[in-house]
């Protein structure tokens, strides 16, 4: 009744309707329990809704919006702030965004409960207008049952891309400032820019673009885990993939054979490379761009994972002035990462440090690098072979593949250079046996190895949203987790509602003594090999993980997806 009477009086009080209209309506009111809007508008004492409505919205501090207005705007990721679910229920439309504030749709006066729940989800304040349930429920359905191209290409975002994106001062850098100045005449430029930036913003290592009978798929690898994005019109991807062969100095007009090629930029004062390499499929061309970050922290052995007496070893080893030095592990698990910051710490005027590598993925000032390109004749082994009569301290070899390869790399550590290279097998003792099986000499190898380690990258858990949670005993005890209690991911706005957020690698280091050069040479297998590691109390990768697990850094569930004992 009350309610009744306060909207009554404003529409009195607007001229919207003479006092005997509203006691009229108020003394039908008392004997149906009708609404008095119901009432009014009935009994035509009110000519429409939203004459109702926009006496309402000034009891309500909201306003009201013509039918005609009712179109959300695309630019804005609005879909991601007021999820479909959350809109139906409340039956809220995100109409735009401007600064931190947030206009909605409404067809009924929003709550404070629910303005409050509002303004927490989206951290922006938030106004309403108000428009009749039917027009927005008719909207609502049209807005997300769309994705349109400037969902994915925001004029925000690209106002913003062209203050951050400087053209990098080499070669090969790309001028992305003058790229977004033809925005308005090609909108594929500013979808490949803000493409390149919200990868930036999110870290991601790839960028996937791939082509369907009926759809544009495009995917962030995060954390080592692919995510899709809204994707832009189908029609788009002819232009989208040619403009990104553009950038990276590729034949737009070769479309049947595979094609490599790269481009620099500079984004918020990171130097970023980024590798493009396309291939034909059914409906197109798929493109892979991986972003590689050369910030200098990225270098610092300090930052990967090492355990503090896994550090001291490591650093103990590269800085022997001879030796051969491996990294072991899958494609994706860091080892050039760790190879880099290895020899980053020996950078120096004192040293001369040359690599080869297929390819270049960090230019390291101070350096000679070279690139392989097998087709004239530059491979692994012409290469090292040409490194040696260049009076090296240091060499890195990209990766080990044939006997030629390696048996170069043990014939420079024998004759006093320290190398540095890595392998593809699952652990730091199998780097043994694979070495033999391509060829090299048992005695060779247990001659020249110093250490060998093998790593994995693991995701680390949000700060944000992480909980604690008990672990049963029997678990404890099979594992030999020392703390009664560990941490588990929840997922939270922080970190895309995923739960994790960064990774670390974790390692698994074996140093070759006498012992161990004994066994070598002697033809020892491998589970030998494992069994004398054991003995030496050489942390393995599960043992690694799970120390971190007690820190409280990753979940248990992340630690057993990628080890094994």
């Amino acid at each position: 009744m009350l309610k009744g009477l306060r909207i009554g009086e404003l529409l009195v009080s607007k001229k919207l309707i003479t006092r005997e209209q509203l006691d009229s309506a108020l003394a039908e009111q008392a004997k149906t329990e009708e609404s008095v809007r119901k009432i009014l508008l009935r009994r035509g004492f009110v000519q429409n809704k939203l004459q109702l409505k926009m006496a309402v919205s000034r009891k309500s501090k909201t306003s009201s919006l013509p039918v005609e207005p009712l179109k959300p705007k695309m630019d804005q990721r609005l879909k991601e702030l007021i999820p479909k679910e959350l809109a139906l229920t409340h039956l809220i439309l995100p109409l735009e965004r401007n600064g931190n504030w947030l206009k909605l749709a409404t067809s009924r006066s929003p709550d404070i409960i629910l303005m409050d729940n509002l303004r927490k989800l989206t951290g922006c304040e938030v106004s309403a207008v108000l428009v009749s349930e039917s027009d927005l429920l008719s909207a609502i359905g049209r807005f997300y049952a769309t994705t349109e191209l400037e969902e994915v290409v925001s004029s925000s975002d690209l106002h913003e891309a062209s203050e951050l994106y400087t053209q990098e001062k080499y070669e090969d850098a790309v001028d992305l400032e003058s790229a977004a100045v033809q925005a308005d005449e090609a909108p594929v430029i500013r979808l490949v820019d803000v493409l390149l930036k919200k990868a930036a913003d999110d870290r991601a290592s790839d960028i996937h673009v791939e082509p369907f009978q009926d759809k544009i798929s495009i995917r962030y690898r995060i954390d080592g885990v692919l995510y899709e994005l809204p994707p832009p019109p189908r029609q788009f991807h002819v232009a989208l993939v040619s403009r990104i062969k553009i950038l990276a100095k590729l034949d737009i007009a070769e479309k049947r054979v595979p094609q490599d090629g790269s481009f620099s930029m500079q984004y918020q004062e990171r130097k970023i490379d980024v590798r493009v390499s396309t291939i034909p499929v059914v409906y197109g061309e798929k493109v892979v761009m991986r972003l590689l970050d050369k910030r200098t922290e990225l270098l610092d052995l300090k930052s990967l994972g090492f355990e503090e007496d896994q550090l001291a070893l490591f650093e103990e080893a590269i800085r022997k002035p001879y030796g051969l030095v491996f990294l072991t592990g899958p494609t994706g698990s860091g080892k050039t990462t760790t190879l880099y910051a290895a020899v980053n710490r020996r950078r120096s005027s004192k040293v001369n440090i040359l690599t080869i590598e297929d390819p270049v993925e960090y230019q390291i000032p101070g350096i000679n690098q070279v690139l392989v390109k097998p087709e004239i004749g530059l491979t692994f082994a012409t290469g090292l072979r040409a490194f040696l009569r260049q009076d090296p301290d240091v060499i890195l070899v990209g990766e080990v593949r044939d006997q030629e390869t390696a048996e170069i790399c043990i014939r420079a550590a024998l004759t006093g250079h320290l190398v540095l290279s890595t392998l593809h097998t699952n652990d730091a003792a199998g780097a043994v046996s694979r070495l033999i099986d391509i060829g090299a000499k048992p005695y060779l190898v247990a001659a020249s190895l110093v250490l060998v380690g093998a790593q994995r990258l693991i995701r680390l858990l949000c700060t944000h949203c992480k909980v604690r949670h008990e672990v049963d005993e029997q678990t404890r005890k099979d594992l030999g987790i020392k703390v009664p209690t560990i941490y588990k991911a929840m997922g939270c706005k922080k970190c895309r509602q995923i739960g994790y957020w960064g990774r670390a690698a974790i390692y698994e280091l074996l140093p070759f003594d006498e012992k161990m050069r004994r066994a070598i040479s002697a033809h020892t297998d491998i589970d030998a090999i494992r069994e004398i590691q054991k003995a030496k109390g050489c942390a393995t990768l599960r043992k690694s993980g799970l120390k971190k697990v007690e820190e409280g850094i990753t979940s248990l569930e992340e630690v057993l997806s990628i080890t094994y004992e």
